[in-house]
């Protein structure tokens, strides 16, 4: 019997009985190490995918895989800049070839219905090329059954929700890097590894609608954070993953086809 929706957990025999459920939706969390300020530690982005993951599975009686821990190389503008000690990257052929590859493997254990679960802003292009050149693949060896859907987390929080947890204004995703949003959800799935006493409460970084590259150090703000996460509370992190678990849920249930839990 399957005790648990993370694939790692399992058995084997397990796993394949799972995996060979036609409804069976295989969702792959994908993370990144990177820094995240003097307040939290630098695999945010994996616990949250992956927490996330575990979240829409049991909504859909699904599995999710082990995650891609590594990630695209952070951006100056989104997540504070690769330059930042701790963040630990791969290029973009990379993330490109483990999109790819995993979508076949998956694939060949008999999957049909995948979804990457992206927690790491500047991961989404190279994902979504990764899925394409395995959908090529699989459908010159006659597999055309194979569908891949592509979410980021943060993309399934409503405007009402920005409304009401960001009452003094909302800074964009962007700027959310080691802000409210991420210190929330941490703080309400994993408390144990925030420091609020930590937290830098600084204006938001003020950052240029262009890249410069080489990256200018100075535009990124010594906490390494480009928001202030001091609103940040464990009942934000309840109401954010609770809602986005919910439009996630309704999202993959319509575009695979699913029966409502």
């Amino acid at each position: 019997m399957r005790h648990s929706v993370y694939m790692e957990d399992l058995d084997a025999f397990s796993y394949r009985k799972a995996v060979a459920r036609k409804e069976t939706v295989v969702l792959i969390p994908v993370g990144s190490i990177e820094q995240h300020g003097p307040h939290m530690p630098l695999n945010v982005d994996v616990l949250l995918s992956r927490a996330m993951a575990g979240q829409v599975a049991e909504e859909l009686q699904g599995l999710v895989a082990a995650p891609v821990v590594y990630g695209y190389k952070s951006q100056q503008r989104s997540g504070g800049g690769n330059h930042l000690p701790g963040t630990t990257s791969l290029d973009a052929a990379t993330i490109i070839s483990i999109a790819k590859t995993l979508t076949l493997e998956f694939a060949r254990h008999g999957a049909r219905q995948i979804a990457f679960i992206n927690g790491h802003f500047e991961n989404y292009q190279f994902l979504y090329e990764g899925v394409d050149l395995a959908l090529r693949e699989l459908q010159l060896a006659g597999i055309e059954d194979m569908k891949v859907v592509l979410l980021s987390y943060w993309d399934f929080i409503d405007d009402a929700t920005i409304a009401e947890l960001y009452p003094e204004g909302f800074t964009g995703w962007d700027l959310e890097h080691g802000g409210v949003l991420e210190t929330s959800l941490m703080l309400h799935l994993f408390p144990e590894k925030v420091d609020m006493t930590q937290v830098v409460d600084a204006p938001p970084a003020v950052m240029p609608n262009y890249d410069v590259l080489p990256v200018r150090p100075e535009l990124t703000p010594e906490s390494g954070c480009l928001s202030s996460a001091a609103a940040a509370t464990a009942d934000k992190g309840f109401t954010l993953l609770k809602r986005a678990r919910a439009a996630m849920s309704t999202a993959l249930t319509s575009e695979f086809g699913l029966s409502a839990r």
